[in-house]
């Protein structure tokens, strides 16, 4: 029997042992904040211990970790590294809930539970996948590792960013594969190519207060904030221009090539809102006010008010170009200055912008030429039985990290689950689409270092 056949045979007689572990990890509280990645690293290590692989556990703060975990103990030669994380977002109103959402309830072939899709699903495929190649005992050459990391869901400087610094910065990655679910409903199976930035900006305005019955006297923060709200659509003229990664007429090529037909494709996506809002997000940056509050009292002049932009960034563009932007636009369009500290003097009149947090976005610029990820490409298409398509992924991701750093340009993101269930009330991942994964990322890493 050929090896391939080998490893399909496995994952099919082994079905439900697998099922049963992708539960597990459901069960296993990791809600960021405050994390608890600790609970999840432990059972794949436990796991892992199953076919003598050791892994490493890099502990920090109050019960996290990230883990590391690799076929051999030889990196010469091609390594290939799977990334997925452990962390979750809250469950938010656990009553609105069908099933709990740490149960992992199976009903209609789907698994049911936070972190199902996000992105436990993923985890566990990539870790079974290490698993199956050391249980049978394939011949190798390379090496694969397992990079389970923490903070994902609150940036990933604790987590994809800590590892790729310290424990794997001396280590030459060839290919990487984050697990993040990318079924784009109603579209079949992406394979992310790079991924919008994200910036979160706090943005004070100090006005002066005053008794509401002599409102004249004060400086209304709250209608200052107004008016600078009222000028954010402005703020493309003081930014630096930068274009998208792929322009429009390329992504629908891109996704229509896993059509019978570009017609039938146009159809789809003319007939779809949701579909058309993605594709436009990929070709611009945004920046929506999410949060804001401002006063103290029903009959005072509120003297500050605060709010939080939440920009989208394309590849290229920088944190610095944004802010500086902004302040431009608020000096100019509105008139106010801005001041490094949020803090001043009763009477003065002013701006504050604070980074809450940035995180860049990254492109792989030749992944054309890849024949890696042609190879993947056509697997992909061999086990879901669907041509997959190339794409960009409209929220950030960890891949910034190895790409924009340089240490492994060539990562791509590749997961089960849809992503539109990511983060929802009643969160779920097929099971077929889970068992087809761990195909891909098991056969993907034994022809990759065969």
């Amino acid at each position: 029997m050929l090896d391939e056949e080998l490893i399909i045979q496995d994952i099919e007689d082994n079905a439900e042992e697998y099922i049963e572990f992708l539960r597990a990890l459901i069960q296993t509280e990791s809600y960021n904040p405050p994390g608890n990645e600790k609970n999840v690293a432990l059972i794949i290590q436990q796991y892992l211990k199953d076919v003598n692989i050791e892994s490493e556990l890099f502990p920090f703060g109050d019960n996290r970790a990230n883990l590391i975990a690799t076929l051999n103990d030889d990196f010469k030669g091609k390594n290939l590294l799977y990334n997925g994380h452990m962390d979750v977002v809250p469950p938010g109103s656990v009553e609105e809930w069908k099933m709990p959402p740490l149960s992992a309830t199976i009903k209609r072939k789907k698994i049911f539970g936070r972190g199902a899709t996000d992105m436990k699903g993923g985890l566990a495929a990539m870790v079974i996948a290490l698993k199956i190649l050391r249980k049978l005992g394939l011949k190798l050459s390379g090496n694969l590792i397992l990079n389970a990391v923490a903070d994902e869901e609150t940036n990933g400087r604790l987590g994809t960013k800590w590892c790729l610094d310290n424990k794997l910065k001396d280590i030459s990655v060839d290919f990487t594969v984050i697990g993040e679910p990318t079924s784009l409903s109603p579209l079949p199976k992406a394979i992310i190519l790079g991924e919008r930035g994200r910036m979160l900006v706090k943005v004070v305005t100090n006005g002066i207060s005053a008794h509401a019955a002599l409102s004249s006297l004060g400086r209304n923060a709250i209608y200052m904030m107004s008016n600078i709200i009222e000028n954010l659509g402005k703020l493309d003229n003081y930014l630096p221009e930068v274009k998208p990664p792929i322009k429009m007429e390329q992504l629908k090529k891109l996704v229509s090539a896993a059509f019978v037909s570009e017609d039938i494709f146009n159809k789809i996506l003319n007939d779809q809102p949701r579909l058309q809002a993605i594709f436009d997000s990929l070709i611009k940056s945004t920046r929506v006010l999410t949060m804001i509050k401002g006063g103290i009292k029903d009959n005072v002049v509120p003297d500050m008010c605060e709010a939080t932009i939440d920009f989208r960034l394309l590849p290229g563009q920088k944190e610095n170009d944004i802010i500086n932007g902004l302040s431009e636009l608020i000096k100019r369009e509105v008139g106010y200055d801005i001041r490094d500290e949020p803090i001043g003097n009763p009477e003065d009149v002013f701006v504050y912008l604070e980074i809450i947090s940035a995180s860049e976005g990254s492109y792989w610029e030749d992944w054309e030429k890849s024949k890696d990820l042609q190879f993947f490409y056509n697997l992909v298409s061999e086990i879901y039985q669907k041509k997959p398509f190339y794409f960009l992924y409209p929220p950030s991701a960890d891949a910034h990290y190895l790409r924009n750093a340089g240490f492994c340009p060539q990562t791509i993101n590749f997961g089960p689950g849809r992503a539109g269930t990511a983060h929802t009330t009643n969160e779920y991942i097929e099971i077929q689409d889970f068992i087809n994964a761990i195909k891909v990322y098991t056969l993907f890493a034994y022809n990759f270092l065969k």
